[in-house]
């Protein structure tokens, strides 16, 4: 799908707040608020605008302690893989995983409470995943930058 000027600015502004009305965002854009919605509704459509989400602030949900797991598989078989990927997706602690190509097969961003709660997802989550040959963790010490809006 190409994109005009107004399209992409209208993305930027959802990105930035997705709450607002469709008479704020025709206002800033200098479109009726018509036009606004059929724009919107054409990026929703055609699978642009994905979902509509809430963030929500991890230190006030308790969940601020962030890990990076590297997990190699034993074993790079599609049904290893797909096994592997399957039962990582149920794990609600597990907010990110990308198969990855270098030293290690995959890696987790997770987010929990503390080390201890951190320790008991390796103990009883992770390491209970069949064909984990081996895992690496890194521990978020600041974070630096954190955005979900895309450069469009």
């Amino acid at each position: 799908m190409k994109f005009d000027a107004i399209d992409k600015r209208l993305l930027e502004l959802l990105q930035i707040d997705a709450k607002q009305t469709n008479k704020e965002l025709s206002g800033k854009l200098n479109l009726s608020v018509t036009a606004v919605y059929e724009r919107i509704k054409k990026l929703e459509k055609e699978g642009v605008i994905d979902k509509y989400v809430a963030l929500v602030n991890k230190e006030k949900i308790r969940k601020a302690f962030v890990a990076f797991c590297h997990v190699k598989l034993v074993k790079h078989s599609q049904e290893y893989v797909v096994q592997f990927e399957k039962d990582v997706a149920e794990i609600n602690e597990v907010l990110e995983c990308y198969h990855t190509s270098g030293d290690y097969d995959y890696i987790l961003k997770v987010h929990v409470e503390d080390m201890e709660s951190f320790r008991e997802f390796m103990v009883n989550k992770l390491t209970t995943i069949n064909h984990i040959g081996s895992t690496h963790s890194m521990f978020m010490i600041n974070e630096v930058k954190h955005t979900t809006a895309l450069n469009i």
